[in-house]
């Protein structure tokens, strides 16, 4: 009986959550303040070590669909990939938990856009947690969107963009959450990550699943792919690879 109630109290609580996010803008869940300081990166590079899943070379889309399965339709030209506009999000093939991530992104070199609008895509954990690609450089934006950031909820420590059109690397450690059998959080996510060699997320603790509009909740799932975003700019991608833990 005692689980039987524990399971509707949670059903109910997630149901109001979901009704209460409706009635909410997304203005309403953008941070501003604090702004993070400005720090330049040095310079560096991260081979995939021997236990890698190389995910992208360079030579070919094979670990990539679409979101519907087939062929992913991004654009594939001397050893990167850039997103191609209307063509939706990419995600591999396989699935993961927990593990240890390594990818490196590029903005648009032209500048187009402002705040949100200029060189957006986006990195999910498990299908599910954004960690925000965004050219940060002289742009400003609220604050729990900007590069480094997971996506309206953790404001990145420090603003380490690099210029448009050069280079940039997230290193991502990810413990993915846990679930009680009735369905209930046992554990959150959690991660850190490392911009440019810089860390901007230490450890943190996350409230969800992404979300543009409303407060983030948890819902029960299992491993995920590693999905990139098509927000509308060219935002290129290579040397990408993944260790599970």
């Amino acid at each position: 009986m005692f689980r039987t109630i524990l399971a509707l109290t949670t059903l109910f609580a997630i149901s109001a959550h979901a009704q209460n996010n409706t009635q909410m803008k997304p203005e309403e869940t953008e941070v501003w303040e604090p702004v993070p300081k400005v720090v330049t990166p040095g310079t560096s590079t991260n081979t995939a070590p021997g236990d890698a899943i190389i995910l992208f070379d360079g030579k070919n889309l094979d670990q990539w669909t679409n979101d519907k399965g087939g062929p992913a339709a991004w654009e594939l030209k001397n050893g990167i990939v850039t997103v191609v506009k209307g063509a939706g999000t990419i995600q591999t093939k396989e699935k993961f938990e927990d593990f240890q991530l390594h990818i490196e992104w590029r903005t648009p070199e032209k500048v187009v856009g402002e705040s949100q609008g200029r060189g957006n895509s986006g990195i999910f954990m498990q299908g599910l947690y954004e960690l925000q690609v965004l050219d940060n450089y002289n742009n400003r934006t609220y604050s729990n969107g900007q590069a480094g950031s997971f996506y309206k909820q953790k404001i990145p420590l420090v603003n380490v963009c690099k210029k448009p059109g050069e280079w940039q690397t997230y290193d991502v450690i990810w413990t993915a959450p846990r679930f009680n059998s009735d369905g209930s959080l046992k554990s959150p996510a959690r991660a850190t990550v490392l911009q440019n060699g810089v860390l901007v997320q230490n450890n943190v603790e996350l409230e969800g699943g992404t979300l543009y509009i409303g407060k983030p909740a948890y819902k029960q799932h299992g491993p995920g792919p590693i999905i990139l975003q098509d927000h509308g700019n060219p935002v290129s991608y290579r040397n990408i690879w993944i260790r599970t833990l």
